[in-house]
């Protein structure tokens, strides 16, 4: 088996080199925060065992890789992109699936079926309930203007706001840490929404 050293510096180099720069949130940035807090999750959920551990890290760094060849359905391609380096790296068809069980669960609306597919979904949007959520969704914006997918700052407040109310948190962790702020950025927006109306 490679070490994971490794496989994280040939993602981030892969993404480095083939996301767009029109990826304004998903970026390199984003895949390292969601590794980070797939770390730091796993851990207050007691998730101790080094080849889940190992697993989930993998997950976390392949989860948005498809994004450098399309923008819909980037699970799928993500999935697809990484098959031939994890056989590659030394992995079983077994951990291959489930890291691609992972990857697939961050899908929204978000389904996932078991703790380590929970931890990266509430990694993935960890930022929803954090002080910078305002700031990283400045990314979101701009790229989902670039992508057609909101055209005005209105359209954009309206869909978080149906996102946000959608959205809940699935480990212990995420809802104690999160919860909160989340549903404080969510009454910030709809204030927003009502003052511009």
């Amino acid at each position: 088996m490679v070490p994971f050293s490794q496989i994280r510096q040939h993602v981030i180099k892969k993404l480095e080199k083939g996301l767009s720069s029109d990826l304004t949130y998903h970026s390199v940035q984003h895949t390292m925060d969601v590794l980070q807090q797939a770390e730091s999750i796993a851990l207050a959920e007691g998730i101790v065992d080094e080849n889940e551990l190992l697993l989930l890290r993998v997950s976390a760094l392949y989860h948005d890789v498809g994004f450098i060849e399309i923008y819909g359905g980037h699970e799928e391609k993500s999935c697809e992109m990484a098959l031939p380096e994890l056989k590659e790296f030394g992995f079983t068809q077994d951990e291959i699936e489930r890291i691609f069980g992972m990857i697939r669960a961050t899908k929204v609306p978000q389904q996932p079926q078991n703790i380590l597919e929970q931890i990266i979904c509430d990694s993935d949007l960890d930022y929803l309930g954090r002080s910078d959520f305002f700031s990283i969704g400045e990314g979101l914006y701009k790229e989902f203007i670039n992508q057609k997918i909101v055209t005005s700052y209105l359209d954009w407040n309206l869909l978080q706001i149906r996102f946000l109310e959608r959205h809940h948190y699935f480990t212990k962790t995420s809802k104690d840490r999160r919860q909160k702020q989340k549903q404080l950025h969510l009454e910030e927006i709809r204030h927003r929404v009502a003052i511009s109306a």
